[in-house]
């Protein structure tokens, strides 16, 4: 029901954006008139601009990696498709030069945003990098004949991804992504596979719930999972592909995210209305990139939803030694050939300093000198593998690692 109102609010709105979108071609067209070159006329189109942003549909933003620069000259790059199928597809972007360097997949998360997330971290990654990336379906457009797809399917994904590539692949996860990577790197190490990762960057995820956890952490587990499954899972209704599956929506995390800093958003869109009025088309379209992003979510699978929340949230289980995929005990300890490195962020609130550290821990056979940990200080969750101080101070830490790795 919650997704279908959602619908219909979306349905009603779009007369006011039709007429928002004519406001502003009208008020930017000479040929009415000098309306257009009057405070009053870009006022009137700076005002229809921001209403027409406020009630469109978002779509996944491209990738836009067409050209890395690489021993100071740019050199193209085309994505690939290796493998697809209904829950996603693994993406290499291709450069085109003669390099024999690193196999790296970037394994993102799949929490309500599109894979495009991780765009500035596989940018960062390119020029001394093979990167792929899994790009995950919305859960909206997964038939519900394909199955469920919870935290065992995400499991197997990243299992056959690396069976894909071959031997000597290097992860890095984020976020949520960074539970399901430990578990498949390790379920890998315990069956003697071939194709075990060579090295594991671990970034920002909740490995251990438990340390340093924020107010939000300490309420999840004093609910139960019928609590999240009847109040937050919605299903997606006629005229998508995964018509009737269960998903948590895309548009709840987009309202909480919104929620948690409303008033620094409402001073955002007011400094963007300002820059259309004055013509700072630099800002503006800074602006855009940031919330063309930012409002792009999409749904998650409801299966992963709740064993994300029983799982990492309520059990505790990798944690606890408890975890288990397909019926089977995941044994972190049976790592001891991948390298591990484990990378937080100072100010993180979604997944604070220590939840990613407690995976060295959970892996006492990894040789000391196959290890590493970085805690960046001054930045948060989002910032950690995006923006200038992941370019600068943490990819060049995280660049060293898969090479000694390697």
């Amino acid at each position: 029901m919650l997704y279908h109102l959602h619908e219909l609010n979306r349905a009603a709105l779009m007369p006011t954006r039709a007429m928002a979108q004519a406001t502003w071609v009208l008020s930017q067209t000479t040929a009415v008139g000098p309306v257009a070159f009057t405070s009053w006329g870009r006022a009137i189109g700076a005002t229809a601009d921001v209403v027409e942003r406020m009630t469109r549909r978002y779509e996944v933003p491209p990738f836009g990696l067409d050209t890395v620069e690489i021993d100071g000259r740019s050199v193209a790059v085309t994505e690939e498709v290796v493998s697809h199928g209904p829950f996603g597809t693994l993406r290499r972007f291709r450069r085109h030069v003669d390099r024999d360097d690193p196999r790296v997949l970037v394994v993102s998360p799949l929490s309500g945003y599109p894979a495009t997330v991780m765009r500035d971290t596989i940018r960062a990654l390119l020029p001394d990098h093979d990167v792929l990336v899994t790009d995950w379906v919305n859960a909206r457009d997964m038939p519900k004949s394909a199955g469920p797809f919870g935290m065992d399917e995400q499991i197997d994904a990243v299992i056959d991804y690396l069976r894909v590539l071959g031997p000597g692949t290097h992860v890095l996860s984020f976020s949520q992504s960074s539970v399901p990577a430990l578990a498949a790197a390790a379920i890998m190490a315990e069956d003697d596979d071939p194709c075990e990762p060579a090295s594991l960057v671990l970034i920002a995820g909740a490995v251990d719930a438990r340390i340093n956890p924020t107010p939000v952490m300490r309420a999840i587990p004093r609910r139960p999972l019928g609590w999240y499954n009847k109040m937050l899972i919605s299903r997606v209704p006629f005229g998508y592909q995964g018509a009737g599956r269960r998903v948590f929506p895309g548009f709840l995390l987009l309202g909480t995210l919104m929620g948690f800093d409303i008033t620094d958003h409402m001073r955002a869109v007011g400094d963007y209305w300002r820059a259309l009025l004055r013509g700072d088309e630099l800002f503006a379209e800074a602006h855009r990139r940031v919330y063309d992003d930012l409002f792009a979510v999409v749904d998650v699978p409801g299966e992963l939803y709740l064993d994300t929340i029983r799982t990492v949230f309520q059990d505790y289980a990798l944690a606890r030694g408890r975890m288990t995929w397909r019926g089977r005990t995941v044994d972190t300890t049976a790592l001891h050939r991948t390298a591990l490195m484990t990378v937080e962020a100072e100010r993180d609130a979604l997944s604070p300093a220590g939840q990613t550290a407690a995976a060295q821990g959970l892996c006492p056979n990894i040789p000391a000198e196959r290890r590493a940990h970085w805690e960046q200080p001054g930045v948060g969750h989002f910032n950690i593998a995006q923006g200038r101080r992941w370019r600068q101070e943490i990819y060049p830490r995280v660049r060293t690692f898969i090479r000694a790795a390697a």
